[in-house]
């Protein structure tokens, strides 16, 4: 059998296609540009017939950056892998669409020198709106982003770059899993939650966890959670225990370390989780959640980008958008000993 060889097919460019219908390449440029009524309509179907022919594609790059226009957003998302950083890109990926922008998104993996690298990348783009899920750490380098792009905040607060920030009611989240799980008889909670690490989202969680419990502990993700996790699972009295993951990424790191404890665990003690993920309902009679509407924190964060490229001087917003909760099998009522 005589293998196939892929030829790689050479790029017509704006002089072939005015070449191919006679004409300048001036000509070419008003045609697919916005001068194409200086034209005459003769002209205009010459050069009509060329692209058809030779199948031409304008490059949308050179020509947006030719009249100050790229109709590219940027977005920097400190960890791709987190469902929720999936889950809000897509709503904003969404409202981009519908508005004629394109959406270009880099990935920073929770390190402020990769934060600074793809801030750069985005910036030789030219992308004209940024909407930024930051570490925080260089804030002097987003300042001057601040400076030169308008700019929207997703989920985290930088208190010295005032702008418009997009998330959730963190406080009324953490709120409504204490208050469900009291309401359901369990007396004795922890918090399992990634590493604060400076994220104005986390300490949130952590702080109204601890002022609404009157300290009760915290279990940080890392070696030590299992450890940790024994210790307040094997904790004499005080009544029915339950664990509330501050997100996904906790829930599941949670869920696989009682696993291992025990594999009744799951059966013993309550679970609530933050966040609202497609492996939820799977896990023994369900994981109760408190679901973030990302889709709608994606579109908001657009539509506040959007304003602010057509000229918006409104004051600065914040928009903190209520968790739903639903509940499942691992928040049953328990009645205390």
């Amino acid at each position: 059998m005589t293998p196939l060889i892929s030829v790689a097919r050479p790029r017509v460019t704006m002089l072939d296609v005015a070449r191919h219908a006679g004409v300048s390449k001036a000509s070419v440029s008003r045609f697919i540009g916005d001068d194409k009524a200086l034209l005459s309509d003769a002209i205009a179907l010459r050069i009509e017939k060329a692209i058809d022919t030779l199948g031409y594609r304008p490059n949308q790059m050179a020509r947006g950056l030719k009249r100050g226009r790229t109709r590219l957003i940027g977005m920097l998302v400190a960890d791709i892998r987190n469902p929720y950083s999936i889950a809000v890109m897509h709503g904003v990926e969404t409202a981009c669409r519908r508005h004629g922008y394109s959406l270009v998104v880099c990935n920073t993996d929770r390190d402020p020198a990769q934060e600074s690298l793809q801030l750069s990348a985005l910036r030789s783009y030219n992308v004209e709106g940024l909407i930024i899920n930051t570490l925080g750490r260089d804030v002097a380098e987003l300042q001057e982003l601040q400076r030169e792009l308008p700019m929207v905040l997703i989920d985290r607060k930088v208190a010295q770059l005032p702008g418009d920030l997009v998330g959730l009611d963190n406080t009324d989240a953490v709120h409504q899993a204490v208050a469900h799980l009291h309401e359901r008889g369990y007396t004795q909670l922890a918090m399992v939650s990634e590493p604060a690490d400076m994220t104005s989202s986390r300490i949130e969680r952590i702080d109204a966890f601890r002022r609404l419990t009157q300290g009760a502990p915290v279990l940080e993700l890392g070696e030590q959670l299992p450890a940790r996790l024994g210790e307040f699972l094997r904790a004499a009295g005080g009544g029915p225990k339950a664990l509330f993951c501050a997100n996904g990424v906790a829930t599941l790191a949670c869920t696989l370390a009682l696993r291992a404890h025990s594999p009744t665990a799951l059966d013993d003690v309550g679970l609530i989780a933050l966040d609202d993920l497609d492996w939820y309902p799977l896990v023994a009679n369900g994981i109760t959640a408190l679901a973030q509407p990302t889709a709608s924190i994606g579109v908001q964060a657009f539509d506040c980008l959007f304003e602010r490229l057509h000229g918006s001087h409104e004051p600065v917003q914040t928009f903190d958008f209520p968790a739903q909760l639903i509940v499942r099998g691992s928040t049953p009522f328990r009645r205390q000993d």
